[in-house]
């Protein structure tokens, strides 16, 4: 394995012991870029089938990257965000069972919106329509909000007494929505039921099974959590639950809101679930500065502890050839043609152990006492959802960037 200067790196294996061995075609190679923003650095891999029994040549050029083996030549067109310095390519190695390493300088930028940022896209006096996200089935049907505000932290009662030296003035109040209010929380929003339109109301879920007699269907049926859950009509799903106030919480991972003139918007639910929580973990980060959370179940149920490591994350990969199907393939349906520029996403990094059927309980109780870390709830199937992607994400990435300090890696998508 050689490096020569400027922008072209050869790799020559030991080819020569096998001399009576026909040159393999060179087939179209998986790529694999890490890109911090701020730093402007990043670490790319390409990966080839069995790339030590053939001597390679790898250009590194500003847009693209050209991969030649004698005559055969394949070549990978960068996104136009991303402009690579050629003359900062250092550190080429390769590592088995990954392809080959090197770190170099990245010039990038990617300034996209994210699905459903539910607190930048709600305005007041502008009618809204909240769909299911998982089936389409309209929940609240042209909700015209006068107040769209932010509500405190989940311990702001608490504090108030350390703050107030006289008796705490908010002991007797609490901070509900009135007719056309619509209060917004880290992963939930709470709106008014009263004024809701019949034909958009959500279903009420009661078990007879906890308590709730066949005919007993008002407010006081309310009064067990297992009888308030507010499911879909239509597929069943948990969306929140009715609170005995006359208020009901919506969680943002399961309804996507859009204006009242636009049609629904179909999109992947790995997606939305990514982006959703993607959101929820940068936005306390950086309004709390807390970077460690423990994403439990309605039922109270830890699910998954996760850290979040980077915001700033591009992600640039190819799938490459089939033949490379335990190579690169965290993007769904991204599989790119050696002419088209490969595939380029926001993300973030994040460190996580999964808890189920006691895993990591040792861990998961010392976090329960730490002050540093964020207890986020979410219905337990999105939790299991979450952890599915968390799964799948960690497996397609290359084997030296699977684990880091006992914890997986794993990406989100913004």
């Amino acid at each position: 394995m050689g490096h020569s200067p400027g922008s072209s790196a050869s790799v020559l294996p030991s080819a020569r012991a096998f001399p009576s061995r026909p040159r393999p075609v060179l087939m179209a190679p998986a790529a694999f870029l890490e890109i911090r923003q701020r730093m402007q650095s990043g670490l790319l891999i390409i990966r080839a089938s069995k790339p030590e029994s053939w001597a390679m040549d790898i250009t590194v050029k500003a847009s693209s990257i050209e991969i030649k083996n004698g005559e055969d030549c394949q070549m990978l067109n960068l996104p136009p965000e991303v402009r690579i310095v050629p003359s900062s390519c250092r550190g080429l190695q390769y590592v088995p069972g990954d392809g080959l390493h090197v770190r170099l300088l990245v010039q990038a930028g990617l300034h996209t919106k994210s699905i459903s940022a539910l607190k930048d896209s709600l305005k007041s006096q502008k009618s809204y329509t909240f769909y299911c996200q998982s089936c389409g089935e309209s929940v609240i049907k042209d909700r015209r909000f006068l107040r769209i505000l932010s509500l405190p932290g989940e311990n702001w009662s608490d504090l108030v007494e350390e703050w107030c030296c006289h008796p705490n003035p908010f002991s007797s109040s609490l901070l509900l929505p009135q007719n056309d209010d619509c209060f917004l929380g880290h992963n939930y929003f709470l709106v008014n039921s009263g004024s809701e339109p019949p034909v958009s109301r959500s279903k009420l879920l009661h078990s007879e099974s906890q308590g709730a007699s066949p005919g007993n269907s008002g407010p006081s049926a309310l009064n067990s959590k297992a009888n308030s859950r507010v499911i879909c009509k239509r597929c069943k799903t948990l969306l929140g639950e009715a609170l005995s106030t006359g208020v009901i919480k919506y969680y943002f991972s399961e309804l996507l809101v859009q204006p009242s003139e636009e049609s629904f918007g179909t999109i992947t639910r790995s997606l939305f679930i990514q982006s959703v929580v993607a959101q929820c973990l940068v936005e306390l980060s950086s309004a709390r500065s807390t970077f460690r959370f423990s994403i439990q179940g309605t039922e109270g149920t830890v699910y998954i502890l996760m850290w979040l490591l980077n915001s700033d994350t591009l992600l640039v990969e190819s799938s490459g050839n089939s033949t490379f199907n335990n190579g690169f393939t965290l993007f769904e349906h991204n599989v790119v043609s050696n002419s088209k520029p490969l595939d380029i996403r926001n993300t973030i990094k994040v460190l996580y152990h999964p808890c189920l059927k006691s895993r990591n309980k040792d861990l998961v109780d010392a976090w329960e006492n730490d002050f540093g870390v964020h207890s986020l709830t979410f219905p337990s199937k999105t939790c299991l959802e979450l952890l599915l992607i968390l799964a799948q994400s960690n497996a397609s990435l290359p084997l030296s960037l699977r684990c880091m300090n006992s914890f997986e890696v794993a990406f989100l998508k913004m």
